[in-house]
């Protein structure tokens, strides 16, 4: 059977990101631990250290890849059948990790992000961002692990003052704990802590990213969230439908951009301290959808608006506007650097 090709425009994506001025030589003969590996943000990193490892000479990352699903791992990584510099650990994040050989560098993504799970799904929404977290913060303290990178969110920030955004990583809104939404935002909240506390305590040098709205190649259209959807209907040949007034603003940042700034954390950032990573670019809610038919206009599609309902268990976020700061990951040398109207027009195409 014959390995698929990666798609052009995730080969582009990938030159880009390795074309970054980091330290990649300090990943080069070393293991690396992804957690969630298949998922959308931590996929792109992996693939990343698989496209190095081609494009040197000299000794190879070696990727293991912790996964729940072999099945959909090896679809998502259908491209790399086959290849020696990548294994699956099949297991749930919230068991110990054993593991026979070292590790160097552990980044653990694994976590329900969409918030169609956080209503049907709390306690399995929760789990890896602490228990997971618990395990694996254990293995980096026994491993003397180079880095640990831990994905948090921009969630943690909850309802920010308005004078307070663009949001500053020591600026801080409000989360109700006994709100079941807070599922998500408060477990990244303890694990941040978790952190904090292993750094300080065992030397940990746990770094954490704090992803804003991120799109790309190979999220999943069914993921409930309206962007997702959005791009869902561009690629279907459907008019987007509103379920709202569409006023809520948010900041896109492209899954290449971001994962440049995730590597930018881990292979530069300090022991203990959080990053937020996103776009400053701001958008209605609204506007994207019409920015998204207009970019396709041989499709001949409409914005319709239509109160419908959410999939059973989304909640929906109280948060009208979000926009991160992005100054002290600019200060480790990372900016993003596609526009939105670019980004999602390469994202659509990317499905096409």
């Amino acid at each position: 059977m014959s390995t698929p090709a990666r798609h052009p425009i995730i080969e582009e994506d990938l030159r880009q990101i390795a074309a970054a001025d980091l330290p990649w030589a300090m990943l080069a003969g070393k293991t690396v631990l992804v957690t969630g590996a298949n998922g959308f943000l931590p996929a792109y990193m992996v693939e990343t250290l698989l496209f190095l490892n081609e494009q040197r000479a000299g000794p190879q990352t070696q990727v293991i890849g912790l996964v729940r699903n072999r099945a959909r791992a090896e679809a998502r990584f259908a491209a790399y059948r086959g290849r020696p510099d990548l294994r699956l650990l099949v297991q749930d994040v919230c068991e110990p990790v054993v593991l026979a050989e070292p590790v160097h560098f552990i980044i653990h993504a694994a976590s329900q992000a969409s918030p169609k799970y956080y209503g049907r799904d709390p306690v399995g929404t929760l789990g890896p961002n602490v228990l997971g977290t618990h395990h694996l913060l254990s293995l980096a303290a026994a491993q003397h692990v180079e880095a640990l990178l831990f994905f948090s969110s921009g969630e943690v920030y909850g309802q920010v003052a308005p004078e307070r955004i663009p949001t500053r990583e020591q600026d801080y809104g409000w989360l109700d704990p006994a709100d079941v939404r807070s599922c998500y935002g408060e477990s990244k909240r303890v694990g941040e802590t978790m952190c904090v506390a292993w750094a300080q305590q065992y030397g940990v040098p746990a770094k954490i990213v704090r992803p804003f709205h991120t799109y790309g190649p190979g999220m999943r259209l069914d993921d409930g969230r309206v962007f997702a959807d959005f791009v869902a209907d561009i690629v279907q040949g459907r008019d987007i439908v509103l379920k709202s007034d569409g006023s809520a603003i948010r900041a896109f940042c492209y899954l290449a951009d971001a994962t440049r700034g995730f590597f930018t954390v881990l292979l530069r950032g300090a022991a203990g301290q959080a990053y937020n990573i996103g776009s400053p670019e701001e958008i209605s809610i609204l506007d994207l959808a019409r920015l998204l038919v207009d970019s396709f206009p041989e499709k001949g599609l409409r914005v319709v608006r239509d109160a419908g309902v959410r999939p059973p268990g989304y909640l929906q976020s109280p948060v009208t506007r979000n926009c991160p700061d992005i100054t002290k990951a600019r200060g480790l040398g990372w900016t993003p650097t596609t526009a939105v109207q670019a980004g999602f027009i390469r994202t659509v195409r990317s499905f096409l």
